[in-house]
């Protein structure tokens, strides 16, 4: 069995403007890979071509050239997506089933019936915390309700990989962290998670490694222990009593932030970059008021590589 549960190499997609015909390219090249049972974050800007990409490997729309595949299958494919499950960006419920009624419907064209499809249904609605309003209207639901309905349809066939875009959009605090909850779940049960998000803080806590879009191609990818590791933390240098000499010296390693009076803020990153600017403040006779180190977070790295 293999280790890759989906695989993705040199995707693209052009799209044509109406009336004009001018090729806007969306998509640009993407490649990566998602391993068995890891949470993969996959992250950009607005417009940075996320959801379009989603929207191919579930065969929403056509890709105009590169192959991805799902659990070894060629997709998007009927017999790739039976084994996925799926929740967009903004799920639509018919207004007039209530959740019982769409997760039942989405149990059975995954090819649930009887006695099994009850159970499931009604495990996976208890499990997203909507039992209490099982049999309500979709239409008197609010936002986060309607989301927990549509992730229960995507759990209910108990698939191998589950594609969540946006999964926490519309939850308050509490829902994110039961969301969060079921994620680490489906992880701990040997499920693969490939998920896209905009709350960095989440993406943090939960995912194994990441994938960075902007402008439709991929800028970062890898472990995010790797990404945000020690050799790559950040300090911030206070210097006082600097001359035009040594602001010059320092470019070159140290981005200077701000300047507050007759101080100088600057931020460092590496460990061996800030010896080397401490040993050139000393030398240069300047003042070292502080040096403060700062935990590399994945929203700093966000910040510097896709904006």
């Amino acid at each position: 069995m293999s280790d890759i549960v989906l695989a993705v190499a040199g995707l693209s997609k052009t799209f044509r403007k109406p009336f004009s015909g001018r090729r806007i390219r969306a998509v640009r090249n993407v490649t990566f890979d998602v391993r068995r049972g890891e949470i993969f974050g996959f992250l950009g800007p607005n417009g940075a071509g996320k959801t379009t990409t989603i929207k191919m490997l579930t065969g929403l729309i056509a890709h105009t050239s590169g192959t991805m595949q799902i659990l070894g299958v060629q997709a998007p494919s009927p017999d790739a997506m039976a084994r996925v499950g799926f929740l967009a960006e903004n799920p639509y419920l018919y207004p007039y089933l209530s959740p019982r009624e769409f997760v039942s419907l989405c149990g059975r064209l995954s090819g649930l019936s009887g006695k099994m499809l009850a159970e499931r249904c009604r495990a996976v609605i208890d499990r997203v915390g909507i039992g209490y309003a099982v049999d309500r209207a979709a239409r008197t639901l609010s936002k986060g309700m309607l989301q927990r309905a549509a992730l229960a349809a995507a759990l209910v066939h108990d698939p191998e990989l589950l594609i969540l875009d946006e999964p926490m959009s519309g939850l308050d605090p509490v829902g994110r962290k039961e969301v969060r909850d079921i994620i680490v779940e489906e992880k701990q049960r040997g499920r693969t998670v490939f998920f896209s998000s905009h709350i960095l803080s989440d993406v943090e806590m939960l995912c194994d490694r990441v994938c960075i879009l902007r402008r439709g191609e991929v800028v970062v990818a890898g472990s995010l222990r790797e990404l945000l590791a020690e050799g790559k933390r950040r300090s911030e240098v206070t210097v006082a009593g600097f001359s035009d000499g040594l602001r010059e010296a320092l470019a070159p390693i140290a981005h200077l932030t701000r300047q507050v009076g007759d101080s100088l803020v600057m931020e460092v990153e590496g460990d061996a970059a800030v010896r080397a600017v401490v040993e050139r403040v000393l030398a240069d006779g300047a003042r070292l008021q502080s040096v403060t180190p700062k935990r590399e977070t994945l929203e700093d790295l966000f910040v510097r590589e896709a904006l």
